[in-house]
């Protein structure tokens, strides 16, 4: 028998009960489409943190304070001297410190509670990779005398003054005046953080006014994160040496005795890949269960085939059929069940993929691979679950079976 041969009445057998075979592939069918779906909300989701990651500026280097330091660490491991020492280091562009508070803030008749103040340097919107919409940011000279200027987010700009134009007015942050000097363009959320909802002030004024410390003058003002924006990835790792060493010569402690972490986004963005490939490796063994209890469904019914099929197999094998044609009859049969449940699973997969993005708010994305990789499982599913049955029918002997009723 060749194989266009079987291939037709593998069909025919199918064909002959189409709610049966139906039922035969849903297994699969759900299998193949819950490994793509899963799949596809897994990599939607990684790729939705390393845009959020890649958003924060372009060749980032992190350094910011180790959570766990020695029980005798009195003094900060990172201050705000640091950063300026960074800035003179070859290969690096700008410099951006980050110091957060919370405060209440007033502009005429508006008062709003709990805005976040984001006390920073003149390296911001470069590091950060953020536009001015109006006005201007403000300059290093300001920050070093500690000049009370602010420059505000979009919506809070609006939520303060309305259609107002704020350049030249005045907040009030806490108890101190800020005279407002530019207005960030719309950025939206990044993360966690909404950078339209803050207001932007010198960092030495959130040192001296919003969060003032009595050890500053002693140990200097402390500060969690420095971002360093280097001049391209080539020179990144020469910039965290030159880091590490300067850190190690300013706080007299061993380079791998740092009370800090220094990172670049390639690291951030691997270690979230770590994590969601683990997820999703736990979700592919999830659904490929589904292709299991799939597969079992086909040898069952391809059990009950032969039985049915018992007298019709003796009649072709008294008209000539060879053990093997009656094997790969059925194993063709077992095939095409897994192959056209794993076309409707692919299909609904995709679709599904997209319905769920389009409908949850969450990001997916359709891997090809794993397309490729379902679909493959799904014809492995059918020639393993197939086998069984097939070889079954292929032993039978030939006059018990034409005796069957």
């Amino acid at each position: 028998m060749n194989l266009s041969e079987v291939i037709k009445v593998a069909w025919e057998g199918i064909v002959a009960n189409k709610i049966r075979s139906l039922l035969t592939m849903l297994g699969v069918i759900i299998g193949v489409a819950a490994v793509i779906v899963m799949i596809a909300v897994s990599a939607g989701t990684e790729a939705t943190i390393a845009d959020q990651i890649t958003n924060l500026g372009s060749n980032l280097i992190f350094i910011s304070t180790a959570f766990k330091r020695g029980v005798g660490d009195a003094s900060p491991a990172l201050v705000y001297d640091d950063a300026g020492a960074m800035a003179e280091l070859t290969g690096v562009v700008s410099i951006a410190v980050e110091q957060p508070s919370v405060k209440m803030v007033k502009a005429g008749n508006v008062t709003l509670d709990s805005v976040d103040i984001l006390g920073t340097t003149a390296g911001f919107p470069s590091v950060r990779d953020v536009e001015i919409e109006s006005g201007r940011f403000f300059k290093e000279e300001e920050v070093e005398r500690t000049a009370k200027v602010a420059v505000l987010g979009s919506s809070l700009a609006q939520e303060l003054f309305g259609a107002a134009d704020p350049i030249g007015q005045t907040v009030t942050v806490g108890s101190t005046r800020l005279t407002v000097i530019g207005v960030l363009a719309e950025r939206g959320m990044v993360g966690d953080t909404d950078f339209d909802a803050r207001l932007y002030t010198p960092i030495t004024v959130v040192f001296k006014y919003l969060l003032p410390s009595q050890f500053a003058s002693i140990r200097g003002d402390a500060v969690r994160t420095v971002y360093v924006e280097a001049e391209s990835l080539e020179v990144m790792e020469d910039v965290i040496l030159q880091i590490e060493l300067l850190m190690s010569k300013r706080h007299e402690t061993p380079v791998e005795e740092l009370g800090v972490v220094i990172q670049t986004q390639q690291n951030i963005i691997a270690t979230e890949e770590a994590t969601t490939a683990a997820f999703r490796s736990l979700l592919s063994w999830v659904a490929a269960i589904s292709l299991v209890v799939g597969g079992i469904g086909i040898m069952n019914i391809m059990l009950v085939s032969v039985t049915e099929r018992t007298r019709e197999i003796g009649i072709r094998q008294a008209v000539g059929a060879a053990p093997n044609d009656i094997r790969w009859q059925f194993l063709a049969e077992a095939l095409m069940l897994s192959l056209v449940g794993g076309l409707l699973g692919v299909a609904i997969g995709v679709g599904g993929s997209w319905l769920f993005g389009a409908t949850s708010g969450m990001r997916t994305v359709a891997v090809p691979e794993s397309i490729l990789l379902a679909f493959s499982a799904a014809a492995a599913t059918g020639i393993f679950f197939g086998f069984y049955p097939a070889n079954k029918a292929a032993q039978l002997d030939p006059i018990e079976a034409l005796r069957h009723e």
